[in-house]
């Protein structure tokens, strides 16, 4: 099998799902699937495209699986958010009114850790991905980040993150206001995939957006999302 596509069966183990729910998931043309010789074949990066977006209704035990299908080979274990939000990353608060200065500061602030070659480019395709479809969430966070890995532009992955002390518009679902920011830029799919499922864990775990909104300085913030991260590795993903 070219390592372009997959087979239904390596995408049922890929994404921890029963192969009937993927067949009927591409059959209803809920997920991007293509016929060849008879058999379902599925495209590496379709089913990428389609994950960043299907992701954020994913139980705690799917977004687990993702995690582990897209662990980092070099060490076998997933990718954890603390090894990609350093101290200097973090903007608490962060001074932005509209989605676009969200997003130049952001970078500004990722651009602290040196591993931003281009600013220009990253902002570029982050907002060409925010004109597809929002990363905002209904509960005031946004992951904004590129359609696809930025391997030419970052000397390695990193995320950054900031909050607001008040919401803006970001085009969250039903007009919500956002708040909370973390900037993911990735240079290869995998990492990109394994960082979206780590936070779509700890935005769902108890308490965690509340102690965010309840910090009022970068140590702090940082602190709540490095405690949370660690607290994710002790427990198993929520059904």
């Amino acid at each position: 099998m070219a390592n372009d596509w997959y087979t239904l069966d390596e995408l049922a183990h890929q994404l921890g799902r029963d192969r009937r729910e993927i067949e009927k998931l591409v059959q209803r043309g809920r997920m991007p699937g293509h016929r060849v010789a008879g058999e379902w074949r599925f495209h590496t990066i379709e089913i990428t495209h389609w994950l960043e977006e299907e992701i954020r209704q994913f139980s705690g035990e799917q977004l687990e699986q993702v995690e582990s299908s897209y662990a980092d080979p070099a060490i076998g274990k997933p990718v954890t958010i603390r090894s990609l939000l350093k101290p200097e990353l973090v903007a608490v608060p962060l001074e932005a009114r509209t989605r676009r200065s969200v997003l130049e500061t952001l970078i500004e602030v990722a651009g602290r850790s040196f591993e931003v070659f281009n600013p220009a480019a990253v902002l570029t395709a982050v907002l060409e991905r925010e004109d597809v479809l929002s990363t905002g969430f209904e509960n005031g966070v946004a992951i904004p980040h590129p359609r696809n890995p930025l391997p030419d532009v970052l000397g390695d992955s990193l995320i950054a993150y900031g909050r607001t002390f008040s919401g803006i518009p970001f085009g969250a679902p039903r007009r919500q206001l956002s708040d909370i920011f973390f900037l993911v830029t990735c240079r290869d799919a995998k990492t990109h995939l394994a960082v979206l499922a780590r936070l779509g864990r700890l935005i769902q775990t108890d308490g965690f957006l509340e102690s965010l909104r309840s910090s009022d300085d970068a140590v702090s913030s940082h602190q709540v999302i490095i405690q949370a991260d660690q607290q994710v590795d002790s427990r198993p993903g929520d059904g």
